[in-house]
C-alpha cells in the first residue's frame, strides 16, 4: 500500500488461506484499513523493521483496533509506538500459519530488522531497489557488514520488498557513477514503469547483484570510479576487504550529495 509521500506498507495473506495476514510497517492507519477491507483481512500482528515515524504512524492506531502485537527489535522498545515484543537477530517466529525470521541488521538505525517469509524479504530502509538506507545512528561500517551478511544468506531468487520508492532515483546515481549497461537497461525499465505510476520498489536479490553499486563494492571498476585518482595508492594500502569498505564510505558520501 502506498503511504505518505514515497512509503509502502504491506499486508501478507494467502491467497487460499483463511483470511489472516501479517501487516510489515503500518505507515498510516488508513490504506492499511482500505487493503484488510478490500482483501476481507484479519491482522494478527505488525512487523516493525524500525522505529521511523514514517514506518510506525499506524502502529498504535491498528493495534488497539484490531488486539493485535507489534513486533520489532529488542533494542526498540520504547522507540517503536505500540510495540509489544521484541526480537532478535535471526529468531524464527510462528505467528498463526505464518513461518518467519528476523535478522538484526544494523546501519539505517541500530535497531533494524529484515523480516524473511516463504520467498520474500521486506528490508525497510537498510537495502532498496538499487540503493541503501542512510547513515541515520550506524556507521558506514556496520550498514556494509549487515548488507554483506545478508546477501551472503539469503537465495538469489528471493524477492526484496523495500521501504521506499526510490528505485528511479537511486539508479539515476548509480549510472552516474558508473555506466554499466545492466543499469541502464534496468534505469530505462523503472523510468518507464513510473511513468505509468506502477510499483518498482522490489526486485530479486539477484537484480540487485547486477545493479545496486552498495551490493557491488569488490569491483575494481566501480573502487575505481568512487575512489579516482586515490584509487592506485589506496588498493596498495589497504586489505580487499579494507578497500571494500572504503568504496562503500565514499559511495554511500556520494549519494548523499546527489
Amino acid at each position: 500500500m502506498p503511504c505518505l509521500r514515497t512509503n509502502y506498507a504491506y499486508v501478507l495473506f494467502f491467497a487460499e488461506g483463511d483470511g489472516s495476514c501479517l501487516i510489515v510497517d503500518a505507515c498510516e492507519a488508513a490504506p492499511v484499513e482500505r487493503a484488510l477491507k478490500q482483501h476481507g483481512l484479519v491482522p494478527l500482528s505488525i512487523l516493525t523493521t524500525h522505529h521511523h515515524n514514517d514506518h510506525v504512524g499506524g502502529n498504535v492506531e491498528l493495534a488497539q483496533k484490531y488486539q493485535i502485537p507489534v513486533l520489532g527489535h529488542v533494542s526498540e522498545q520504547g522507540r517503536i509506538p505500540g510495540m509489544t515484543q521484541g526480537v532478535v537477530h535471526n529468531e524464527q517466529l510462528d505467528i498463526g500459519n505464518f513461518s518467519l525470521r528476523a535478522f538484526h541488521v544494523p546501519g539505517h538505525t541500530q535497531g533494524a530488522i529484515s523480516y524473511v517469509i516463504d520467498k520474500a524479504c521486506f528490508t525497510g530502509d537498510t537495502l532498496f531497489c538499487g540503493g541503501c538506507g542512510r547513515l541515520k545512528e550506524g556507521t558506514a561500517e556496520q550498514l556494509h557488514t549487515s548488507l554483506k551478511w545478508l546477501v551472503s544468506v539469503l537465495p538469489k531468487e528471493i524477492e526484496l520488498y523495500t521501504g521506499h520508492e526510490y528505485t528511479e532515483d537511486n539508479l539515476r546515481f548509480a549510472h552516474s557513477i558508473l555506466p554499466d549497461p545492466e543499469i541502464r537497461s534496468r534505469l530505462d525499465e523503472v523510468i518507464q514503469l513510473r511513468g505509468e505510476s506502477s510499483y518498482c520498489a522490489s526486485a530479486s536479490l539477484a537484480c540487485e547483484l547486477r545493479t545496486n553499486l552498495f551490493l557491488n563494492c569488490a569491483r575494481p571498476e566501480l573502487q575505481r570510479a568512487v575512489l579516482g585518482k586515490d584509487w592506485n595508492e589506496t588498493q596498495r594500502r589497504l586489505s580487499q576487504a579494507q578497500l571494500e569498505q572504503a568504496t562503500f564510505t565514499r559511495l554511500r558520501q556520494l549519494k548523499d550529495q546527489f
